[in-house]
């Protein structure tokens, strides 16, 4: 009998994103950490992250807009990997062209001390292509390793119009080994970039199917003190969410309860839009919900509602469906890969209150059958994505090794 010889070596990667929780801000980045959570479970990765944030002024833990930032620690291990949150300049709106340069100088003395005493790093794994991910290549070229650069929306479909970001953009792509976008819609902008059509791979997020999974609604909704048809929405409260749109479909829908899970700067002036149209008794403003309780919510819900005006790739439409609640939401990059099937929910195409209340009037006439919309959502589960980014690191460092040996 031949025996099998002893498991490979795991990939040390390091991981840039300011795109991370910490104990400060435990749901800001989270779709980050969940890929590289399932990434490490694998046994083929062990990671590294370096999450930069802002630098704060001394007292700025006063001011709750800065209190997350203030608070969140210098290091700290979340689900057995270790996580830096290394501090850089930035002046708001001023700072945007050299924030690149900005992170990469905060970033350079971190990994040329972890090397010089004796770390290996592999290759760098980069998500969020600008900032970050123009960092990740700068340091990927002073230190002679390989990058691999994750798009998830905004930085592709929204900054990359600008013309000082879409110069270093378009620089870090050319740099970048391997290109993962969340979307087919993210990889055409790859592509439109200057991409090499062969370096760009779809990876979708997947969904938690043990978390996110059916529960009892009648008792959740008795411990809500939840009557009649409920809506829910989840996600940051800022104007491209569009939770606005939500309320005022909301005044169109007699009878209906909306529930909103999440905050941020948006939230007073909801608000006072809900009591404007006299709808206090009939939304309910949650606040941030930790990730793990949002299955309550989800399960709770007769339909989740998200009327973004762009996407790369919304987790919790996945995570709704999981849960066996289907979605209504805006056709807008790559939301109509999501929701694919009448089963999913139903597609906005004009972004407005009155179609949102017509599509959700339409759905909950005659909604889908809760395990079919949990069926459809066991089609995303983690594993293909995981198996997915091994590959592509595993490439990426074939290719790297080779074109070391043909310059030695």
């Amino acid at each position: 009998m031949s025996r099998a010889g002893p498991p490979p070596e795991p990939r040390r990667t390091l991981v840039v994103s300011g795109l991370y929780p910490s104990r400060a801000r435990p749901t800001f980045g989270v779709f980050v950490e969940n890929r590289l959570r399932q990434l490490a479970a694998s046994g083929t990765v062990v990671p590294w992250v370096l999450a930069p944030l802002p630098w704060c002024p001394p007292g700025a833990d006063r001011h709750p807009a800065w209190r997350p930032l203030a608070r969140t620690p210098a290091f700290e291990r979340r689900h057995g990997i270790r996580v830096d949150y290394p501090r850089y300049l930035h002046l708001p709106r001023l700072g945007v062209p050299i924030q690149p340069w900005a992170i990469y100088r905060a970033l350079a003395p971190r990994l040329a001390r972890a090397l010089r005493d004796g770390a290996r790093i592999d290759l760098i794994d980069a998500h969020y292509v600008y900032p970050d991910g123009v960092a990740a290549a700068l340091l990927a070229r002073r230190f002679d390793l390989p990058l691999v650069l994750t798009a998830r929306g905004s930085d592709l479909n929204q900054i990359a119009r600008e013309p000082v970001p879409r110069r270093w953009i378009r620089w870090a792509i050319g740099r970048a080994q391997g290109l993962v976008a969340v979307c087919s819609a993210l990889a055409r902008v790859f592509e439109e970039l200057g991409a090499d059509p062969g370096r760009v791979r779809v990876l979708r997020n997947g969904v938690d199917l043990e978390l996110f999974r059916p529960l009892d609604q009648t008792r959740l909704r008795a411990a809500l003190r939840l009557a009649g048809p409920v809506l829910l929405t989840v996600g940051q409260l800022v104007e491209r969410k569009g939770v606005h749109l939500v309320i005022d479909a909301l005044a169109r829908l007699p009878g209906h309860t909306l529930l909103v899970a999440g905050d941020g700067p948006e939230r007073a002036a909801l608000a006072e839009r809900a009591r404007r149209l006299r709808l206090e008794a009939r939304v309910r403003f949650l606040g941030e919900i930790p990730h793990e309780r949002l299955a309550d919510l989800y399960n709770a819900a007769d339909c989740l509602v998200l009327a973004s005006s762009r996407e790369g790739w919304a987790n919790v439409l996945l995570e709704a469906m999981a849960c066996g609640t289907p979605v209504v939401a805006t056709a807008v990059w790559g939301t109509p890969e999501v929701v694919a099937a009448p089963e999913a929910g139903r597609l906005v195409a004009e972004r407005s209150a009155p179609a949102l209340a017509a599509a959700i009037r339409d759905l909950l006439a005659a909604p889908p059958a809760r395990a079919a919309t949990r069926a459809y959502a066991e089609r995303f589960g983690w594993e293909p994505t995981t198996a997915g980014q091994i590959a592509l690191f595993e490439a990426v460092l074939a290719e790297w090794a080779e074109q070391r040996r043909a310059r030695a």
